[in-house]
Order: C-alpha cells, then structure tokens, then sequence
C-alpha cells in the first residue's frame, strides 16, 4: 500500500468547460425510467441514502420505497405531527421531491413545504421540527430533505430527521433502510402514491414561507443588529444552493451590506469552479470549489459559501482566502466561550474525533469537558436537544450552536448560521477569523493537518473495522510514546470504524469509508511538516502489516 497523494486536475479551481455540464434532462429521465428490481438496495450512510440515476443507486423506485418507509416508521413511532419537507437544487432534487410528495399525500401526513416552491436548506427544516415541537403542542414533528449535499449535480440524495430535528441515528436509519429494502423486493406494490397533482391540491399539504421563519429567529442566536450597524460588506457564495432565496430574505429584513454571488439557480451548477479531480463539486471547505470567492477576496470585508442544502460553510477573508475548517472551528469555539455569558459553564464542547486537537486545546484552557465522538453530526443532536452541548462541529465544516440563552438553535448542521457568525465575530472583535486565528495559534501552538485517502480491499476494511485496542502492540509515534489507542470514541463510547492512535504532540487515524472503497487517513502534528509526514508514514506501515 502506497500513500497516495491527491492529484490536482489540470481544470481544477476553474469554471467547468461545456462537457463537464450534465443534462439535467438525460438525468430525470433516468430516475423515472429505472424499475425496483434494476436498482442497486437502499443504503443509508452518515447522511442519508445516496447516489446518481445515471448509476442505478438514486431512482424513483429509491425514493419510493424510502418515503413509503418513512410512513410506516412514523406510524410504527407514533408520530403524528407535520413532517417538514425540503429539497436542495440538484437537478434530480424536483423529481424526487414531487415523489415523496406523491407517497406522502397518499399515506395521509400532513406535510409542510416552502412557500412559493422554493428549495429548502437543511437547517432550516432542523429548526422548524424544533420550533414545532417545542412551541406548538399539536402533534410532533419530524422532516426529510431531498438533497445529495455537496455531491456532484447528478447525484441524488434523501434524508431523514426524526423529532430531535437532527440526522436519524443508527437505529432509525437501519429500521427505513430494512423496510425499504423490503418493499423494494416486492417491486414496491407496498407503496401509497397519488398523482403530483392530487397530491399538491391534498388538504395535508401546506405551504408556509419556511424562509421567513428562520430570518426572523436569527436575532436568538446572533447579534444581528450590531452586524447590521457595522456596515460590514460581506459577500455570501451559495454555490447554486437552496440558501439563495435565504440570503436574499436576510439581507433585506436585516439590512445587511451583503452580495450574493451568482443569484441564480441552474442544476448544471456552471459557475461553480472544478474540484481538485475535474468534477463540480459543490463542496465549500475546497479553495478549488470556491476560487471564484476566493478571487475575490478583498472585496469584502469578510465572506463565506454553502453547499446546495446549505448545512455546510467555508469562510473567506481578505488577504488570507480560504480558511482550513478545523481552524475556523476552534476559532469559533474560543470566541463564543467568551461572549456568551448565558451558556451553561457545565455542558460541553463537541468535535468528531478526526478534528483538530486544537479544538481540545481551546475548550481545556475554558475549562469545559470535551464530547469526542465518531464522524457523523447525528451524535450531537440529542445533546443540543437537551442543551447539555454548546457546540457540535467536524471536520468536514460542519456545525452548529446554542442560542444566546443557551436553548437548541439547530440539531443538524447550519452553513448559514455559521457564516453570519463570521460576521459577528469580525464586528465585535474589529478581526477577521483568520487575524483571531493566528492570535489562537499564539497561544495554543500551530498544527499542521492533512487527510489522505488510499485505496482499500475488502479484507482490510473488516479487519479495521473489527480491531480491538487492547491487541495492538504500537508503543511509540514518531519518536514519541503513545498516549491513547482508541477504537471507540471517548464521548459517547460508540465504536469508530478504525482506530486513533495519540501522542503527546500529533496524532493519526484511519476509518474505511462507508460508500466508497477507500481507507480515509487523518493526522495531525503540532511540531510541523516533517513531523506530520513522519505520522503519515508510520500510519501507513500500520496499515501495511493490517492488510
């Protein structure tokens, strides 16, 4: 096994070329056109079940039978209040939103929709099931989102959150999945539908502007008002994604000095700039994704982007660019422990255990105890539910927060929030968050961070999968004695699919994907770039003797 380094497209961090544009009708033609029995199973992965038409893996008979699943769960669950439905702008969102519509008019649940019809991001569904269930009293609440993520604009994707308003746990999504799967065998004869139109005109479905809920909620969770006085000129990037009309309503309610970037929305995504390997990729952690922002940098006083369904930030500052998400993270968690004085001094910080040990740093210097847990936001929606955790962040640029009075914003990951938090952060502090980072590293130390991902067989992966902690015999990394085996995550004790091994000045670990045959591999060094590749290289021997 040899480390792989990430080769760069000769196209990427440039506008795609009329090749790369997909054909957003070739694509809908094959989502309606796949029968139950040609397709692949339903899988569902840290977020959801996802996958393309053009592959067989996101068909109407998919969407079907995961809707259909859905029902029955709630049935099953006995939930019986609105279930909120959103869609991001991949160019098989509408289909499958018009799908789950059908199923879900005919299964009889009242469902609410965006006004206007309107795409829907992530977060905003989140705080609706949580505004509802807290607030209302009639029925509970639950939600779907019709939405790939980041994925390439030919993929499709589909998932589901149950009352705490957060990504279904393990259970949960594996109990659909079974059922699904069940009726995906018996060629979905299991399946209520209704014709689009009966179903749009059904007295269960509801329109309401979702939009100007979250808009007008912002002021519990932000101090959009000081932002608003600033004049700060930000510029907002969503990538052809769900949060466009979200900015536009914010901008205006709030009169904030804010651009949007390419305001409008086109499945084929071609002002998005090409990813590292020569595919669109919506992704707005990558400086290659987001060059257009990027170039233009230093037009604004601060700026960020969001993925198609906006769960998912990347923040921009002048001079600086792009900055890493493990930083922006533990910048954001040292300056919302010193400004919000309602917060409780005994909950908690949580990061997912492939995050940046500076994280750990920031909230022990806080005195706060850290919930380190596997990779997946759905481990801390309960304890944002609850108000025990302040914070929820990963990796991948993902996270959310309490309100200023320390009650549940969001359980699910909101790109928006954490973009105007930028804002509010360059206001109060009169510096952006790449000028608060580099005081941060001042006092913490610098690391150096990096993800490499390698190729995997089968074996391999059960065998990480299946490691036990307590027969490994590794004593030292990169000349330093071993401080910490872990194969299941500290936090909540659930196993993590691999294994971290810790240092007192770096770290690695490695976990097999859980959609493509690949082993990702995440290290980190606090003494530098030599001592990190050391890591690197030391993990991969690792690996080396597993396989």
């Amino acid at each position: 096994m040899e480390q792989l380094e990430p080769k760069v497209h000769e196209a990427a961090g440039k506008l795609p070329p009329p090749e790369l544009l997909i054909d957003p009708v070739q694509i809908e033609r094959a989502y309606y056109e796949a029968k139950p029995e040609e397709v692949i199973p339903v899988h569902f992965g840290t977020s959801g079940h996802r996958g393309s038409p053009l592959r067989g893996s996101f068909c109407e008979p998919h969407v079907l039978a995961i809707v259909q699943a859905i029902c029955d769960y709630r049935k099953e669950q006995g939930i019986d209040g609105p279930l909120f439905l959103g869609r991001d702008t991949h160019a098989v969102s509408e289909p499958a939103f018009r799908t789950a519509l059908e199923v879900l008019a005919a299964n009889g649940v009242w469902t609410v929709i965006e006004s206007d019809d309107l795409p829907t991001p992530t977060p905003s569904i989140s705080r609706a099931i949580l505004h509802h269930n807290f607030h209302t009293g009639k029925g509970t609440a639950d939600g779907i989102v019709i939405t790939p993520s980041h994925n390439p604009p030919e993929d499709g994707g589909v998932k589901y959150n149950p009352p705490h308003g957060g990504p279904a746990e393990d259970k949960v999504t594996r109990w659909i999945e079974r059922r699904a799967n069940e009726l995906l065998e018996n060629k979905n004869r299991g399946v209520r539908r209704l014709p689009i139109d009966r179903a749009r005109d059904s007295e269960t479905v509801v329109a309401e502007p979702l939009r100007l809920w979250y808009a007008e909620a912002l002021t519990r969770v932000l101090d959009m008002e000081r932002i608003r006085s600033s004049g700060l000129k930000i510029g907002v990037d969503p990538l052809g994604g769900a949060s466009l009309r979200y900015w536009e309503v914010i901008a205006e309610k709030f009169g904030l000095n804010l651009e949007i970037l390419h305001p409008e929305l086109d499945p084929r995504f071609p002002f998005v700039h090409v990813d590292h390997d020569g595919k669109i990729r919506m992704d707005c952690s990558s400086p290659y994704a987001m060059a257009g922002l990027v170039e233009r940098k230093d037009q604004y006083d601060v700026a960020w982007g969001c993925d198609p369904d906006a769960d998912r930030h990347g923040i921009v500052c002048p001079t600086s660019g792009l900055m890493n998400p493990n930083y922006y993270l533990a910048t954001t968690i040292d300056y919302l422990l010193a400004t919000r004085p309602a917060w409780a001094k005994s909950a908690k910080i949580g990061k997912t255990l492939v995050s940046s040990a500076l994280i750990d740093r920031v909230v022990n210097r806080h005195g706060l105890d850290l919930f380190e847990v596997p990779v997946g936001f759905k481990w801390f929606a309960i304890g944002l539910f609850e108000g025990w955790l302040l914070f929820g962040g990963e990796e991948s640029a993902g996270a959310s927060f309490l309100q200023k009075d320390g009650r549940v914003w969001t359980t699910d990951k909101d790109g928006m929030l954490l973009g105007l938090l930028a804002a509010e952060m360059t206001v109060y502090s009169k510096k952006t968050p790449a000028q608060r980072f580099e005081e941060l590293i001042g006092i913490y130390g610098r690391s150096w961070y990096r993800r490499v991902d390698m190729p995997i067989d089968p074996g391999l992966k059960q065998r990480l999968l299946r490691l036990d902690s307590h027969r490994i015999s590794l004593a030292r990394l990169a000349g330093e004695p071993i401080l910490h085996l872990l194969t299941h995550a500290p936090g909540n004790g659930e196993p993590i699919g691999g294994i971290k091994v810790v240092s007192n000045s770096g770290w690695f670990a490695v976990r097999p994907s859980g959609t493509e045959e690949i082993v990702k591999l995440y290290a980190e060094s606090f003494l530098g770039e030599d001592h990190l590749k050391q890591i690197i290289q030391e993990a991969i021997e690792f690996l080396q003797a597993l396989a």
